[in-house]
């Protein structure tokens, strides 16, 4: 017989560290929302639950570095919106928000989960922020909680 490990939507004996970009609030503000919304409705106390403003999507992976090694959490969820505009500035800075949250992930023995969307247009982030494609903030919740427990297991 093959054992089986799986995670569950169970976030009630969790806390949560949550890094969010002041940059494009008006979309991660959203993102925000739909990840507390998540992580409330699948049983976490806000008071387990801990939100870190910073002022842009590269100031990230700083917060979130120092935020998972604390040892008070066991996930961390980073929050950001990088919109494409004329010049290359957001290649660069979705190479290494992607690049920073990714080493974090790998050299933590937490969960650290990539809530940034990074789109071509205000139309795009929108979408992503709650209408269309769901919320990316909620997604990356659920994704946290749901690795908690697969991690708690092994």
């Amino acid at each position: 017989m093959i054992n089986t490990i799986q995670g569950d939507l169970r976030a009630d004996d969790c806390k949560f560290a949550i890094v969010v970009s002041r940059f494009n609030e008006f979309i991660t503000s959203k993102l925000l929302d739909g990840a507390i919304d998540s992580l409330k409705r699948h049983g976490a106390d806000e008071s387990d639950c801990t939100v870190v403003w910073v002022p842009g999507s590269i100031e990230i992976t700083p917060a979130a570095k120092k935020l998972a090694k604390s040892g008070k959490y066991d996930a961390v969820i980073c929050i950001g919106a990088v919109i494409r505009g004329q010049t290359p500035h957001f290649d660069y800075v979705c190479q290494q928000i992607s690049r920073g949250v990714g080493q974090i992930y790998y050299d933590s023995e937490i969960p650290v989960m990539f809530g940034v969307v990074t789109v071509d247009s205000i139309e795009q982030a929108i979408e992503r922020a709650g209408t269309k494609a769901g919320n990316s903030g909620a997604k990356a919740a659920e994704g946290a909680i749901e690795m908690v427990n697969v991690l708690r297991q092994i």
